[in-house]
Parts: structure tokens; C-alpha cells; sequence
């Protein structure tokens, strides 16, 4: 990493330390610390541990879904291997907006590690789309077969929720144009080679062509190739359905371990869905602030008194918080291995 990548990776992380300190002063303004880590320590032991296990679950599955991939298209790599691109990828989307670090980190170890340019980028473009068309297909779906329950529990989030959806709808069908149409990728990289030869940051070189139509051609090979064999694309699209599905149910499962009881967990889980569907492509690190504030008011009639605090800490803190930590610390033991 150079220290220009260095300078956007410090930048990077003390706007996302400000954002998370001013989320967690929203959060917490007016609580009784006292009360809420109290109710904390009083969650279920088990429940907690199925609740760390979805959320790792939930990352280690696109690893899986790398893994399964890579090799189904000719490329050797291990499993381990793959988890650790899915945290890195997960570290650096969560400190970056929009998400927009994780796959550039992803793409750079999977070619440190052996596998071929195209093939790697083929591989997380479609994990990309496949991640977010189940994304779109349960948005659609929650709103054509639990419209009135939905719009009752967003309320004044209602219009976020379709904003989502929107926004995830568009890039599908961007990722789609862009993964299946080489014409459109050549196009789009001629139009940056132009600019920056405009503005002299470049200099138009037949080598740099070269690589570039190499690459070009490796990657329609990779996407041909996908093309033949839609078992591949079919398994995986039923392994993301249950990746995402695991850290809705995480929701629930802290619901349960609190003591509490009496909302269904299709509620539960589809609220949490909802939520995620809203903020999923908001430009914010993490996107921190607004996930607990729609949180805390979508769930209060869910997390009654002390418990919505409780939580948002629980659940923030498993699912995304800790992941995080997980996602430095096998960011970190790669950064060391490959000195």
C-alpha cells in the first residue's frame, strides 16, 4: 500500500471514528448507562452466541460464495483464502462511503494471491450483483406481500425504504450492463484514458492498450464461461439468499435473548430487512447515525422502554461494531504475512 492509499486510508478512518462518535452520542444522550449495561449482562448467553454466529456467518458467506466460484471457473484457492478477502472487503466498506473501499481491497489480494485479474474481477462483479438482486427481489417482495404491516412500522421512514430500493435497483441493472456488455466497459475506459491524457496525467501508450485488451478478453472469457454454467449462479444466489437472511434473523435472535416475546419473528426479521433495504446505499461510513436512528424508531413498538437502547447496542454491536474489529485485525495478519 502506498502512502497516497496510506493518507486515504487515515482520512477514511477519522471520518468514520467522527461519524461513530456522534452516532453513539445520539444514541446514548439521555440514557442510564447503568440501566442499559445491566440489561445488557441480563441478555441470554446462548442467544448471544447465536447472535455472533450469524454476523460471522453473514461475513464469512461471501467468502464462501468467492470460494465456491473461483473454483468453479478454474482457479485454485482455498476457503480460509476467501473468508479473509470477505472481511477485508468488510473492514473497507464499513469505514468508506457508500461502501466503495471493500472490493478495490478484495480485488487487490485475490491477484496478490494468484488468480488472474478477470477472472477475480468476474467473480466479485457477480457476487456484487447476485448480493444486491436478492437485496432488491425481498424489497419487492416485502412491499407486493407485507405492504400495510411495512408502512405501519416505517412510518416517516416509509419514503427511505423506497429510496433503497431504487438506488439498488439502478445499480443491478448498472452492474449488469457493465458485466455483460464488453463494448461497454472498452467505451467507458477509452473516455478515461481521454481525460487523462487531456489533463496530461497520462500518456497514451500502445503497452497500456495491450493490457488493457488482454484483460478485456480474459473477462469475457470468465462471463462466458458463467454464461454455460447457471448451477453456479443458481447455488449462489441460494447461498447469498441465506447470508442475508442470517443477519435479519440476528435481530431476532437478541430480540429472543432479551426475555422478550410476543411479535412474530417475521416481523422482527422483515422490519430489519426493511431497514437495511433503506440505508444499504446511503453515502455515509457504515452507514452509521441513520441505521440507528431508523432503528430506534421502526423497533419501538418491538424493543419496548429500555430495551430499544439495548438493542441497538446488542445488534450494531455484533453485527456490524465487532465485525469491523474482525475485519482490522485479518486486514492486519495479511499486511504482516506479506512483507
Amino acid at each position: 500500500m502506498n502512502k497516497k492509499n496510506v493518507r486515504r486510508l487515515i482520512v477514511n478512518a477519522g471520518i468514520f471514528a467522527v461519524v461513530m462518535a456522534l452516532t453513539f452520542q445520539s444514541v446514548f444522550r439521555n440514557q442510564n448507562f447503568a440501566e442499559i449495561a445491566d440489561a445488557v449482562g441480563q441478555m441470554s448467553r446462548e442467544y448471544l452466541a447465536a447472535s455472533v454466529f450469524l454476523a460471522v456467518f453473514f461475513v464469512a458467506g461471501e467468502g464462501c460464495m468467492i470460494c465456491y466460484l473461483l473454483k468453479g471457473i478454474g482457479e485454485r484457492t482455498t476457503l480460509p483464502r476467501c473468508i479473509s478477502y470477505s472481511f477485508v472487503g468488510f473492514f473497507f466498506s464499513g469505514i468508506t462511503p457508500s461502501a466503495t473501499g471493500g472490493q478495490p481491497m478484495q480485488l487487490y489480494y485475490m491477484k496478490r494471491d494468484g488468480n488472474s485479474l478477470s477472472a477475480a474481477s468476474v467473480v466479485l462483479m457477480t457476487v456484487a450483483i447476485i448480493y444486491k438482486l436478492v437485496l432488491v427481489l425481498i424489497g419487492i417482495g416485502i412491499l407486493l406481500f407485507w405492504g400495510a404491516p411495512l408502512r405501519n412500522y416505517l412510518q416517516a421512514y416509509y419514503g427511505l425504504y423506497f429510496l433503497g430500493l431504487c438506488l439498488n435497483v439502478v445499480l443491478v441493472v448498472v452492474l449488469l450492463m457493465v458485466m455483460f456488455s464488453q463494448g461497454t466497459i472498452r467505451k467507458c475506459y477509452y473516455q478515461i484514458e481521454n481525460i487523462m491524457v487531456h489533463f496530461r496525467l497520462w500518456r497514451r501508450t500502445e503497452a497500456r492498450r495491450e493490457n488493457v485488451e488482454q484483460f478485456l478478453s480474459g473477462y469475457q472469457e470468465t462471463v462466458t464461461f458463467l454464461r454455460g454454467h447457471k448451477r453456479l449462479i443458481g447455488m449462489t444466489i441460494a447461498g447469498t439468499f441465506l447470508q442475508r437472511l442470517s443477519v435479519f434473523v440476528l435481530t431476532y435472535a437478541v430480540y429472543r435473548g432479551l426475555g422478550l416475546s410476543g411479535v412474530a419473528m417475521l416481523d422482527v426479521v422483515l422490519v430489519q430487512a426493511a431497514v437495511y433495504i433503506a440505508v444499504d446505499m446511503l453515502p455515509i461510513p457504515g452507514a452509521q447515525g441513520i441505521t440507528e436512528a431508523m432503528y430506534r424508531r421502526v423497533f419501538q413498538n418491538i424493543f419496548v422502554g429500555n430495551y430499544l437502547v439495548v438493542s441497538v447496542c446488542i445488534t450494531r454491536g455484533v453485527s456490524f461494531y465487532l465485525m469491523l474489529l474482525v475485519g482490522l485485525v485479518v486486514f492486519l495478519c495479511r499486511k504482516v504475512r506479506n512483507r
